[in-house]
């Protein structure tokens, strides 16, 4: 029975009802009369009837309390008393539009969960043990803690530990989003799933298994999804007093007027099908007009919520700043020198130096990059070296510094702009440094009590609990691994599409293609605006079917005609919606 029902719920078994309905309706007006038999209407009865019938019969049995009563049970009323007056169409025009509706609103709701296969995939399989002196491959799952493993250049670091030898730079962004490789040496910490840029490092294994960060990572993603409860339903809100009202109304009419057709004419038009087209067709327009503007809206749940959201809160690398570095400023005559210098090295700040330098290089003889510490070598004859702090001594001197940052992006500081202008907060959460953090917040016009700094993912995640037990509707906007489990806890998550990570964007409700962030005031002004849609649709389709119950219990409408004015409504409010994506919000 489920797998008749999966199937006759599809949208291509539910046109071909659709298309018998039609049949119906044209020998009907045509006045063409068949046996009963052969009433093309009644495969649109079993086609589309017949998922909302298993509905309403399983929820009867297997739901609880007043959640027992549903739209598909007030349906399956009507169809089938529609059905015993002989009433085909009737009983097949009210099954086929709220079979529509069902498959329009599972279109708007139906979500990827590709990510957090991804994540899982950045565990390394194997890891390279040293025991008495040898390397010997081993499956993860064999490494205890204390155990010592060698981590090459280019290598994930298989589980959280602390370098015992060794110099690098590692990239830990799926963790903590920095934009830079950090220096490691001798003592510091490691994370499980980062990359090992530079230097080969033996590490002690500190934490592995459950316990690994990135193991921590996905737990905090599955339980966030697993947090998330689906929208209910308007209509099946409602169904609780809309079936007994509609079976009051009709029995109460047919005691006084002692005529049958009226009170099934009353079950025809009191079915909620324009109710239930209300908030999917509504959903869809504004998931497409986000759509030509750039937009992934996943759900409808996300598109509600962004309106009601008066809290956004930004990652800094990938968000508020382009996550490429540009040198900022250069201290003393130094930059030919780190230029010639920098030019053999692969490291991203050696990048931006030799960017931002177009004058000629000097020759350059016995270069030496020292991971985690930094390059040297001769220099037209002079002895350079370059720190990590990018300070550069000349034959031992000091001769000057060049900074480099990341380069903000210049919609940023218009985006919080207009989103304090709506009342909105912005807040930054990053892994970076406290310094780098209200350097980029203050140019984006963050204030500084709005800037949380060093953050690890699972204190992002904190953070997000914490401004949403102060009552605030929050939206995070990241692009990172590590931003993942934020998105998920967020009211609304909002990924960079462009340059943020598979995982990232798959976490999110809301995935910006362009990397745009000026985008946000724009998707709360269109939140509100399918929300306001919504409401009318709603209230016009209550409106039509109140009318009709007037004109059914007068006996101004059979359930023909009934079903074709209830038909009405739902066209209304299906075209009503499909104004919205047209319209401007930008």
């Amino acid at each position: 029975m489920k797998r008749l029902f999966e199937f006759l719920s599809g949208l291509p078994t539910t046109l071909v009802g659709g298309v018998f309905l039609a049949a119906s309706l044209a020998l009907m007006l045509l006045k063409i009369e068949v046996p009963v038999y052969l009433n093309p209407a009644w495969a649109a009865v079993i086609i589309c009837g017949y998922p909302l019938l298993y509905l309403a019969v399983r929820r009867v049995f297997v739901n609880k309390g007043m959640s027992k009563i549903s739209s598909a049970l007030l349906i399956s009323i009507a169809m089938i008393a529609s059905i015993a007056i002989g009433e085909l169409f009737a009983a097949g025009e009210v099954a086929f539009i709220m079979a529509i509706g069902g498959i329009l609103e599972e279109k708007t709701v139906a979500r990827a969960q590709k990510g957090l296969k991804q994540l899982i995939s950045l565990q390394p399989a194997q890891g390279r043990r040293i025991v008495g002196g040898k390397e010997e491959t081993v499956p993860i799952a064999q490494v205890a803690l204390g155990d010592v493993l060698r981590v090459l250049p280019g290598e994930a670091i298989p589980v959280d530990g602390e370098i015992l030898s060794g110099n690098t730079s590692v990239d830990q962004s799926i963790i903590t989003g920095e934009s830079l490789p950090v220096d490691k040496s001798v003592g510091d910490s490691v994370f499980c799933g980062t990359i090992n840029r530079f230097g080969s490092v033996d590490i002690r294994a500190t934490k592995v298994g459950e316990d690994s960060s990135l193991q921590k990572l996905i737990r905090m993603v599955k339980e966030a999804e697993n947090n998330k409860a689906p929208m209910q339903r308007i209509v099946d809100k409602w169904a609780a007093w809309l079936v007994p009202a509609a079976l009051l109304i009709a029995i109460a009419t047919y005691l006084i007027t002692r005529d049958i057709t009226r009170a099934v004419t009353i079950l025809v038009v009191f079915c909620p099908c324009a109710l239930a087209l209300a908030t999917p067709t509504s959903i869809m327009a504004a998931i497409g007009q986000a759509t030509k503007h750039g937009v992934i809206i996943k759900s409808g749940d996300a598109l509600e919520c962004m309106g009601k959201v008066d809290c956004v809160a930004f990652d800094k690398t990938g968000t508020l700043t382009h996550g490429s570095l540009y040198v900022s400023d250069v201290e003393g005559d130094v930059l030919q020198l780190a230029a010639s210098l920098e030019r053999y090295s692969e490291h991203p700040i050696a990048k931006a130096i030799v960017e931002h330098y177009d004058g000629e290089c000097l020759a350059v003889e016995n270069f030496l990059a020292t991971p985690g510490v930094g390059v040297e070598g001769n220099v037209a004859g002079r002895r350079v070296v370059i720190g990590r702090n990018i300070e550069v001594t000349v034959d031992g001197a000091y001769a000057g510094k060049i900074t480099v940052k990341d380069r903000p992006k210049a919609s940023g500081a218009e985006t919080v702009k207009r989103l304090l202008d709506m009342g909105v907060r912005a807040v930054m959460l990053t892994g970076d440094n406290r310094q780098t953090a209200n350097e980029i917040a203050a140019q984006a016009g963050i204030e500084n009590e709005n800037v949380y700094a060093g953050l690890l993912p699972a204190q992002k995640v904190e953070m997000i609990r914490q401004l949403q037990q102060e009552g605030r509707s929050v939206c995070m906007i990241g692009d990172g691994v590590n931003d993942a489990p934020a998105l998920k806890t967020a009211d609304v998550g909002v990924a960079m599409g462009g340059m943020g990570s598979d995982i990232a964007v798959e976490a999110a409700d809301i995935a910006l293609m362009g990397d745009d962030i000026s985008k946000i005031p724009y998707l709360k002004r269109l939140s509100k605006a399918t929300v306001r849609l919504i409401k009318f649709n709603i209230s016009l389709s209550m409106g039509i079917n109140l009318a009709a119950i007037v004109l059914s219990v007068l006996a101004l409408l059979n359930p023909i005609t009934g079903a074709l004015v209830h038909n009405a409504g739902s066209v209304l409010v299906v075209l009503n919606a499909a104004l919205l994506y047209d319209r401007k919000y930008t």
